[in-house]
């Protein structure tokens, strides 16, 4: 275990209050369970069968004073922990080992864990919001929403904790808001938000915009075109991407800072002969360059493919029914650190549910993903 690693957890506040109950250190705790999760622990109990089967190996780097603890006592102690705190660590570790350089596209969408809710304290359903360093493949924060709230409220607690310097902020229609545009630009950062009825006036006003110029093909005005074609597995995948000046006479115009560029997207799928389409609508700070703009939206779907699908079918995320204190904001943490180190790792071509198999079969194959992410 490299002591760079260790280094980012060693001030997190032990949550037991009693002396009595601290027969295993929170640092030990904290290792196990990182450890057993980016090995194929989906639970509590995962992690103890799976520190219980390793204590040989895990003793020749923690200091274990009373052996493995139990599965209730690893429940107990990540359940407890300061959620906010205990991501700050993970928060600042990532920020050691990666870089988030200028030209970052910066994904953010949110996800709700569907068996999280605890029906006995009337809890609902957690729903975190979270940034995704689409190149790097890190997660570079999340944010969790309160009940009686919305992503709006959680977006700009989100941005507060990011370094927005130079990159390329993408948000669904949720977060297309002038006061998260003002906060991204304040941050160093461009936005490309999508645009949906939530901005009923400028969304309209995007949209005629289009209209009126594409029948003749832009003739009127400074416009830029890029297509890209995919096929495989019975489908194929044609995309329009179209980005314009912001034209002066586009209603709110002015209530967005920075506001440079409008954007059109169409997508033209045939899945197995039937076809389907969808037009969806942007607002950006970025000039004209509609290849970087069509980099940026596409981007975007890859916190859906390379963060929520993959939690959902290599983590079992949406199976889990952990939701007692901050269990399910902790673990869900600890699921996201797993997946941003076994994405990191350019050791070999596997897919990431099969480095996770081997990382739980072979301890020298895990060290290896450990090393990579590590500080220098």
């Amino acid at each position: 275990m490299s002591v760079s690693i260790l280094e980012h957890f060693k001030d997190l506040e032990d949550p037991r209050i009693y002396t009595d109950n601290k027969r295993h250190r929170l640092l030990d705790i904290v290792v196990i369970a990182m450890l057993a999760v980016l090995s194929g622990a989906d639970g509590w109990a995962d992690i103890f069968a799976w520190a219980d089967a390793r204590k040989t190996w895990l003793a020749t780097f923690l200091a274990l004073p009373n052996g493995i603890p139990s599965r209730d006592c690893i429940r107990r102690v990540i359940s407890r922990l300061d959620a906010d705190q205990f991501h700050a660590c993970f928060v600042a570790w990532m920020g050691a080992v990666c870089e988030v350089t200028g030209g970052e596209i910066i994904a953010i969408d949110g996800k709700t864990l569907r068996r999280s809710f605890d029906r006995r304290s009337g809890k609902a359903a957690l729903h975190m919001v979270s940034a995704w360093a689409v190149k790097n493949h890190v997660l570079l924060g999340q944010e969790a929403v309160d009940q009686k709230s919305n992503e709006i409220t959680a977006i700009p607690k989100l941005l507060e904790i990011l370094d927005l310097t130079g990159a390329v902020v993408t948000i669904d229609a949720m977060g297309c808001q002038k006061e998260i545009a003002r906060q991204i630009r304040d941050g160093g950062g461009d936005y490309v938000l999508a645009l949906k009825g939530n901005q009923s006036q400028i969304h309209e006003g995007v949209k005629q915009s289009f209209e009126e110029h594409i029948e003749d093909d832009f003739a009127r005005v400074a416009c830029r075109h890029y297509e890209t074609n995919e096929r495989g597995h019975g489908r194929t995948e044609e995309r329009h991407y179209y980005q314009m000046k912001v034209p002066m006479t586009l209603p709110g115009r002015e209530e967005w800072r920075d506001l440079k560029t409008i954007g059109l997207v169409v997508n033209l799928t045939e899945t197995n002969g039937k076809p389907s389409d969808e037009v969806r609508y942007f607002l950006s700070s970025l000039p004209l360059g509609v290849k970087r703009f069509a980099e940026a939206v596409r981007g975007h779907w890859q916190i859906e493919n390379g963060l929520h699908w993959t939690l959902d079918v290599t983590f079992n995320e949406d199976q889990s029914r952990i939701g007692k204190d901050d269990g399910a904001e902790n673990f869900g943490t600890l699921r996201r650190m797993a997946l941003s180190l076994l994405k990191r790792y350019r050791g070999d071509k596997r897919s990431v549910r099969q480095r996770r198999l081997r990382a739980g079969w072979d301890q020298e194959y895990l060290l290896k993903i450990l090393a990579e992410n590590a500080a220098s």
